[in-house]
């Protein structure tokens, strides 16, 4: 199988960039949060803390965004193209959770 798709085992197996750029994302949500635990420690206005939450909804958002987005265009497509339709039950699956 070509690289950067799903196997099997069911991994996907990103570039060192792409993992770069997605742990990334990360970090600064991690820090997002880790600020929202000192907002709520500090006992911080309810408002500026509810902001805090919406900026990490967001960033979360985002960030599934992308890993979707690249699901699709390389696990799901993948698997249609050698003809394992049913792959579309999986992704169906994964859209209702997401709701």
């Amino acid at each position: 199988m070509e690289k950067n798709c799903c196997m099997p085992n069911k991994k996907t197996y990103r570039g060192e960039e792409e993992k770069r750029q997605l742990i990334k994302r990360l970090n600064i949500i991690e820090g997002q949060i880790r600020g929202i635990k000192q907002m709520i420690e500090d006992n911080r206005y309810c408002d500026d803390v509810l902001t805090q939450m919406l900026a990490v909804n967001k960033a979360l958002e985002s960030l599934e965004n992308i890993i979707l987005e690249k699901h699709l265009q390389r696990c799901i497509a993948k698997q249609i193209e050698e003809g394992n339709i049913e792959v579309t039950e999986e992704i169906m699956n994964l859209f209702k959770k997401m709701r």
